[in-house]
């Protein structure tokens, strides 16, 4: 089995997409008007339609509603990303801050609400945990 991607369900897709691509650093294909695929080596992130939700069962997504999701960026260097961040992020959560896994994390929110942490392992065991994660 392959993990393949996470999608968001959103009513602003253009928007979702701009975000995400400042965010990323890459271009979203972008198969059908109503969803878009942002594709990095490690992972993909999905942004679909609220209209496509109809596809997979009535009252089966709800878009801008989650609460229990954090989506994971490890970047090089958090206080680099923070400062390239600042002009895109309206809703900041927590500034560059060290956790007690030995990570060096910073979250904020998307236009709909999604959690987002961006981290650096920065102690020995954290850089060891992630050596040989790509």
């Amino acid at each position: 089995m392959n993990f393949a991607s996470v999608r968001i369900i959103t009513d602003d897709v253009d928007r979702l997409v701009e975000f995400y691509e400042n965010i990323m650093g890459v271009s979203a294909e972008r198969p059908a008007p109503v969803f878009a695929e942002l594709v990095m080596p490690s992972c993909t992130l999905a942004i679909g339609h609220s209209q496509t939700t109809q596809l997979f069962g009535t009252d089966s997504v709800a878009g801008a509603n989650n609460r229990t999701v954090i989506i994971e960026f490890r970047v090089d260097d958090v206080e680099a990303e923070y400062v390239r961040l600042k002009p895109f992020v309206d809703h900041w959560v927590k500034e560059p801050t060290m956790m007690p896994w030995g990570n060096r994390s910073m979250l904020f929110r998307d236009p709909d609400g999604n959690l987002l942490n961006l981290f650096e392992p920065v102690t020995e065991d954290a850089i060891k945990r992630f050596r040989s994660r790509h």
